[in-house]
């Protein structure tokens, strides 16, 4: 961290009051990626996506060599944030304008730089909400995905008078712009390649918006529009899971890992990470979505409902609106909704769905386009 009053981090972790506007951190250990970390990845996830699965299909695609998983990459940069950011959170509350500018690869080594963004005193004088603005980096000083996030975090000591919101310039854009989605430029999608992917849709099979319907705000916001896809399977979280994600993670938030500190909390027990939430939710989403090559954008995400080990997580996906990046690929806008113990497919899905909803996620992908 910048500030020699705080160059040292607390023994128990920043509590609310700790953070000030414009707090810069430079996040201890950098983490080079290795095959046995992808490999765990795909064992805790049940991640089916080709280009992470298959060196000749990625080599094929224009890749060097198979790029690391996009959400993988996303919850290790995340990780480094939380002992200066969440270790002493009582909830991360949402994401917006997370960019993933470059792939990362086998062997890169990444690290991570925090900037608080805002802070908001809660009601009660016990909690507050911590704005913050995060950037990682590769081993050769290139930014490789940047981010935005809220997280509530305890307070140390209760305050009786409890300090309006202070915000700095918190520019997160309704979604990502398609200016700004990054797309290697010798990524070349093969005509053969359903062979390996085991499904023939394709950019243009999927029903949304049209490009030239960004700026209507209907158009932003209209996922009801469209015929959802509900995916088939569902997957139950065990116990070892998510404590092992969350240690591949490096995650140290306690309310992940340390069963002793939970017994006094609401819930008793041990919360889920929200990432490893998306995570198998976009692993639930292959079936329908079997061509996404990768992730360029999360536009934003929220965590609706604690998840715990015991809970059945189902998925649906929404498209919302699609462009053309050029002749091989298109970008396609998509909802992701999570639900836990309620399959979409049963009758009783409409009356319990809202109470068992658990994530909401914007994000947009990359999908080849049809061959002419």
């Amino acid at each position: 961290m910048d500030d020699p009053e705080y160059s040292a981090r607390p023994l128990a972790g920043y509590f609310f009051e700790h953070y000030r506007l414009g707090q810069k951190f430079h996040h201890a250990t950098p983490r080079t990626i290795t095959q046995g970390d992808v490999a765990l990845y795909l064992a805790l996830t049940g991640s089916r996506l080709t280009l992470h699965c298959s060196e000749p299909f990625a080599q094929s695609l224009g890749y060097p060599s198979m790029p690391v998983d996009d959400l993988l990459v996303f919850h290790i940069a995340f990780g480094k944030t939380v002992p200066d950011i969440s270790y002493n959170a009582v909830a991360n509350l949402g994401y917006a304008d997370c960019r993933f500018l470059q792939p990362v690869f086998i062997g890169d080594t990444l690290r991570t730089e925090t900037e608080i963004i805002g802070l908001k005193d809660n009601s009660s004088g016990k909690t507050g909400v911590v704005y913050v603005r995060s950037d990682c980096f590769n081993q050769h000083g290139e930014m490789v995905l940047t981010w935005i996030r809220w997280v509530m975090v305890h307070r140390l000591n209760a305050a009786t008078t409890p300090r309006t919101m202070t915000l700095g310039a918190i520019d997160a854009p309704p979604h990502v712009p398609p200016e700004a989605i990054a797309t290697p430029a010798y990524l070349k999608p093969v005509a053969g390649m359903t062979l390996v992917t085991g499904s023939a849709r394709f950019w243009e099979d999927y029903a949304a918006a049209n490009a030239e319907e960004l700026g209507n705000p209907k158009a932003a916001d209209a996922s009801w529009q469209f015929e959802p896809i509900k995916h088939p399977a569902g997957m139950t979280i065990e116990e070892s899971d998510h404590t092992l994600a969350t240690r591949l993670y490096q995650n140290t938030a306690r309310v992940h890992f340390d069963l002793h500190h939970m017994k006094d909390s609401r819930f008793a027990r041990r919360l889920v990470y929200g990432g490893h939430v998306m995570s198998i939710c976009r692993a639930l989403s292959y079936d329908g979505l079997e061509n996404v090559l990768s992730i360029v954008a999360i536009n934003s995400g929220t965590h609706h409902n604690p998840t715990f080990a015991g809970d059945t997580l189902f998925a649906i996906s929404l498209p919302v609106l699609k462009w053309p990046i050029n002749a091989q690929v298109g970008a396609l806008r998509l909802h992701l909704v999570g639900y836990k113990n309620i399959d979409p497919n049963t009758a009783a899905f409409a009356d319990a769905a809202e109470h068992l909803k658990v994530l909401s996620l914007d994000y947009t992908v990359l999908m080849p386009r049809r061959p002419k």
